[in-house]
């Protein structure tokens, strides 16, 4: 049995990914075709006079604003198949309209979805070895009925997820373990939470790993499977060997997936820290938004470059202000 001081209690941050500001992922690498429907999209958002269609009060908030990345565009104009700007940008303005019905500005807070995770049912923790934040789902400690307040809970982890992303990074790996008798969501439930991914969330899911599934949850999943989109299938893997696949390093998988990060829910130290983990990357992430232009399309590569470098710097800047901090001769005094 593991030390008490072996066990991990809180969130952490990503891990430092070195970049290159001016060698930009693939992602970001268009043909010519790509780059024109890329620039007529951008034009139909960036304009002075735009508001969203249908919508009170439809001009966009900063928030909208920096929604609507660089990134963003594209992950939209891959979702529709490159069809055309019309398409991206029916999809962009559908989701636009559902983020402000759907609360997430307002009622979808930290303190409102607090009930659904007291006891640690899913926890947003480590690393993938592509550095895709992961979120684990334990459904045998379900602690609550079925509501839209547990969907409510489900869409305001996806958007920690996303802050959670270093550069280049935009998918994220989900892992569910149906151990201990779990019971999965009704086909209702499950629907409502596909449909939400598959038409808001495109091109996140990097990866979802799914162990434990017992026979019944078997057919569960083969009943859903149709409405999943054809992209997306490849992406589930069934009882997957972490370690051995390459998929994760040790430190960074809970034990019970057979790593070495002993992690022990507490939801008073787990749930601050993970909130003020967040809500400190979303002020930074806007604050730099804003030095580059505070406008529709800036990168989020070039925001995220620039916080990851003057994190580097900030550290090495410590380290030789204070050269004995960390060293063995300091932790062992």
């Amino acid at each position: 049995m593991a030390a008490e001081t072996d066990k991990i209690y809180e969130a952490r941050p990503p891990p430092h990914i070195p970049v290159d500001p001016a060698a930009p992922p693939p992602q970001l690498k268009l043909t010519d075709a790509q780059q024109g429907l890329y620039d007529a999209v951008l034009s139909h958002f960036d304009r002075e006079d735009y508001t969203i269609p249908e919508v009170e009060n439809g001009a966009l908030t900063e928030e909208e604003k920096s929604w609507l990345s660089c990134e963003c565009l594209l992950r939209y104009l891959r979702a529709v198949k490159w069809a055309s700007a019309q398409a991206a940008i029916k999809r962009l303005e559908d989701t636009l309209k559902w983020r402000r019905e759907f609360g997430l500005y307002d009622r979808i807070t930290a303190a409102y979805v607090e009930p659904e995770v007291v006891t640690g049912k899913m926890v947003i923790w480590g690393y993938d070895v592509d550095m895709r934040p992961g979120i684990y789902l334990r459904p045998s400690r379900q602690n609550t009925e079925e509501s839209m307040r547990q969907v409510h809970f489900t869409v305001w982890c996806l958007e920690r997820l996303i802050e959670l992303m270093g550069p280049g990074v935009e998918t994220l790996v989900l892992m569910i373990d149906y151990a201990d008798r779990a019971k999965g969501p009704s086909f209702g439930q499950a629907k409502r939470v596909l449909d939400i991914l598959q038409m808001h969330y495109p091109e996140r899911l990097g990866r979802a790993l799914i162990v434990n599934v017992p026979f019944i949850l078997n057919a569960f999943y083969k009943l859903i499977t149709p409405f999943i989109d054809p992209l997306t299938r490849p992406k589930l893997r069934f009882n997957p060997a972490c370690l051995e696949e390459g998929l994760y390093t040790p430190e960074q998988l809970f034990t019970e997936w057979g790593g070495s990060a002993n992690f022990e829910y507490v939801h008073e130290r787990y749930w601050n820290s993970l909130v003020r983990l967040c809500a400190e990357r979303r002020e930074r992430f806007l604050a730099k938004w804003r030095e580059l232009g505070a406008k529709v399309g800036v990168r989020e590569w070039d925001v995220k470059c620039a916080i990851e470098l003057e994190g580097n710097k900030g550290e090495a800047d410590a380290a030789e202000e204070h050269p004995d901090v960390g060293s063995p001769a300091a932790t062992t005094a």
